[in-house]
């Protein structure tokens, strides 16, 4: 998942967004995300969300899968979303459940079924109450892939544990993708995910870890998953300390540039820079 990239003054800066796309696609990942929680999205209005898809579009130029968060508040404005970011080469979308209280889960399956309706491509849900406030349980996620066969992926963000269930229980009918930073990483391949959706900041550790796995090479996969694993335990301790300290890490390990925060923001503190510094003291440069 990208990191949005803001200038002095707040804008978006496209050229530092390039970047990290260019990072990426030398960093050994297979696909690249765009417009998620670390992407700041609510912090985006509609306008500025094009601009990152378009500048993420025009710098990937189709070497790797690309899926598109979709965060408009209506059925309308993600429909019209998605269909744009189809235009700019997505390959899947993952739909977020509208910033609005009080829905039911009948609502919401209603809301996200309509949307996948209107839309050509195969369509996840983004199923993360503990972030957005709002999630669907393991039934009502089995009746929206029914009636909606194009949705047919999960960004679920959760335990091995859960996703282990969520499996088991939809009967295999979703490639699902964990988040969580990748803290879970070859848990959540051994209980069946697809795989899973990490910051840019791990992108070519995480993305040789999988290959390790699929590899066959757990015992290799293991030592090199636990040397990470405090860094990621330390980044996820929040959506804003993620924010805060891992686009830092990122910009450092892509030699982005200076980092500045568009508020509300987590300020990062003496101790947490030197806590992250030690933290990912063997991450070289990803270079490109």
């Amino acid at each position: 998942m990208l990191y949005a990239y803001f200038d002095a003054q707040g804008a978006l800066d496209e050229g530092m967004i390039a970047r990290q796309v260019e990072a990426i696609v030398h960093s050994g990942a297979h696909g690249i995300a765009a417009l998620g929680l670390a992407s700041e999205v609510n912090k985006l209005d509609t306008t500025e969300r094009r601009i990152f898809l378009e500048a993420v579009s025009d710098a990937l130029v189709g070497r790797l899968p690309l899926a598109v968060t979709i965060a408009e508040p209506s059925i309308a404005g993600q429909v019209s979303f998605g269909r744009a970011a189809i235009g700019c080469g997505a390959h899947w979308l993952i739909l977020q459940p509208p910033p609005v209280t009080g829905l039911t889960e009948t609502d919401l399956v209603r809301f996200f079924g309509a949307i996948a309706d209107d839309l050509s491509v195969p369509v996840a849900i983004q199923n993360a109450p503990q972030f957005l406030g709002s999630g669907l349980s393991i039934d009502a996620l089995a009746t929206l892939q029914r009636n909606h066969p194009n949705v047919s992926l999960l960004k679920a963000e959760g335990p091995p544990t859960y996703v282990d269930r969520l499996i088991r229980e939809t009967e295999g009918s979703f490639q699902v993708f964990n988040g969580r930073a990748g803290m879970e990483l070859i848990e959540s391949l051994r209980v069946g995910c697809a795989g899973l959706i990490p910051g840019a900041e791990t992108a070519d550790v995480q993305a040789a870890i999988f290959d390790q796995v699929r590899g066959g090479k757990e015992e290799e996969a293991a030592r090199d998953f636990q040397s990470l694993l405090p860094l990621l335990v330390f980044l996820m301790e929040s959506i804003p300390h993620l924010l805060c300290y891992g686009k830092r890490l990122a910009a450092r390990r892509m030699s982005l540039g200076e980092v500045y925060d568009r508020p509300p923001s987590q300020a990062p503190t003496p101790y947490g820079l030197d806590l992250l510094a030690r933290l990912s003291a063997d991450l070289g440069r990803i270079e490109f």
